[in-house]
């Protein structure tokens, strides 16, 4: 129904976006990979897909093509969606997902918040064919993110954590010991991205 949206970009958060498009201001929701790939534009385009249940139409956006394409893969399988589907690409950038269902690795599916034994095997079992076919995968790797302050990147990761679904004390550890483990010198989206994957 959208395809694309094209215009000023307003607001950008790790999980959403807000793109401002004749005055009209559009609540868009992305992924951890769109969001480095978005950097400091001041005009965008997001590629979307349009979700629309009966108590609310959410927007989803996406800077490249890959990765919508794996998004509509992902959701059409049952038991996974859209949220699972962001939360998924936001653990693992398209390269990742891609070489994980070709070779048939579940667990690093598997270790994505939310997604058990069994969802993390029926991706693999319904896509492995198509993905194998269509394989080209993405050579730009997840770029590094601008390194700001400690509170700062602290409080900013910790509302991406909880806006995905975590509990706030889960996301607060899992951020204090990605920090430990790492000391400062990390980017957001790194942060956020690390955490998920935390333990």
């Amino acid at each position: 129904m959208i395809a694309y949206l094209k215009g000023k970009l307003v607001h950008k958060d790790p999980t959403y976006v807000i793109v401002d498009i004749s005055g009209v201001g559009y609540h868009v929701k992305i992924s951890l990979q769109t969001y480095s790939k978005i950097k400091d534009e001041e005009h965008i385009m997001l590629l979307t897909y349009l979700h629309i249940k009966e108590d609310a139409h959410t927007l989803y956006g996406f800077k490249e093509e890959v990765e919508k394409k794996l998004f509509l893969n992902l959701t059409s399988i049952s038991g996974v969606g859209p949220s699972t589907g962001l939360m998924i690409l936001s653990s693992l950038d398209a390269e990742e997902l891609e070489n994980a269902i070709a070779t048939e690795d579940y667990k690093t599916i598997q270790n994505v918040k939310g997604v058990g034994a069994k969802t993390a095997q029926r991706i693999v079992l319904e896509l492995k064919d198509k993905i194998r076919k269509e394989s080209q995968l993405d050579p730009n790797h997840i770029s590094t993110g601008f390194i700001k302050t400690n509170n700062k990147i602290r409080e900013e990761a910790l509302q991406a954590l909880i806006t995905l679904g975590f509990p706030k004390s889960s996301a607060e550890k899992n951020i204090a010991a990605v920090l430990k483990k790492t000391g400062m010198d990390i980017s957001l989206e790194e942060l956020i991205k690390a955490s998920l994957k935390a333990p």
